[in-house]
């Protein structure tokens, strides 16, 4: 079948952990060509300042927008928090971050209290916290970070009493304080759903907000008949190549990746 001649969608993160995102938009359209940039060099993002968050995210979009992407997603929480509402009004294609794709997720459900988790920079910012209180209205949220769920999940320890002690500590006290659901905010978290799930419980519900965010990019292209009529490319551009990152990318993406294109500059405009 003749592939696509639609412009893709581009995806950023501080890693490799948006791959999780790529993997949830590819189930859903397998057909439509994803152009992904991790900025691996400068990873992480989460422990940066404000202000820095804010400069790197628009290089990574300056340089999506390079590959004439029709839709960016903001894949990395720390810049959906932290960058996107200082910027968004200014990039010239739509732009979707993680924030609002993990609380549209829960609208319509009757949550008496809810749990998020995330890095720091994403818990600090409290962009969880008021999106869901504009949505959701005035009920408990109870945050926390947890560090050690990106090493672990990039070291492909998904389950093992290592990290079933880490999970145990980061979200008891939020069984504790009776939530209901958790929102996983950060892209790495998804790897460690059957362990959180395990530490939780089954009663309460697991949000993983990259699977919202595949929901409204079939949205937008329906709404703006950018239909595909072939299978769809995947192009990842990283700005380093990590030791070990075949086995990563295959735990991330859940295949294998062929080819790797190296960013060695990136501009602001």
């Amino acid at each position: 079948m003749q592939k696509s001649t639609y412009n893709p969608i581009g995806i950023f993160d501080s890693g490799i952990g948006g791959l999780t995102v790529v993997r949830e938009i590819r189930k859903s359209l397998p057909d439509v060509s994803i152009i992904y940039f991790g900025d691996t060099a400068r990873v992480p993002y989460g422990t940066k300042s404000k202000d820095t968050i804010i400069r790197f995210a628009q290089e990574d979009i300056n340089f999506l927008l390079q590959h004439k992407v029709s839709v960016i997603v903001s894949a990395c929480f720390s810049v959906s928090s932290n960058a996107l509402p200082s910027i968004e009004d200014d990039i010239e294609v739509p732009i979707i971050g993680m924030i609002k794709p993990g609380v549209k997720a829960i609208e319509g459900k009757s949550y008496s209290s809810i749990g998020v988790i995330g890095t720091q920079a994403t818990i600090e910012s409290g962009a969880f916290e008021k999106e869901l209180k504009t949505s959701v209205g005035d009920i408990p949220i109870h945050s926390m970070t947890c560090p050690l769920f990106v090493p672990l999940a990039e070291e492909g320890w998904l389950s093992g009493k290592v990290t079933e002690l880490v999970a145990e500590k980061y979200l008891s006290p939020l069984v504790e304080k009776g939530i209901e659901a958790l929102i996983l905010g950060c892209t790495h978290y998804p790897l460690l759903t059957s362990i959180i799930k395990k530490v939780v419980g089954e009663d309460i519900d697991i949000i993983e907000p990259g699977k919202e965010v595949a929901l409204i990019i079939k949205e937008f292209l329906s709404n703006d008949e950018m239909k595909t009529n072939g299978n769809g490319s995947l192009q990842i551009y990283l700005s380093d190549i990590p030791r070990g990152f075949a086995g990563i990318s295959r735990n991330f993406l859940g295949h294998s990746v062929e080819e790797v294109h190296l960013v060695k500059n990136l501009k602001t405009g």
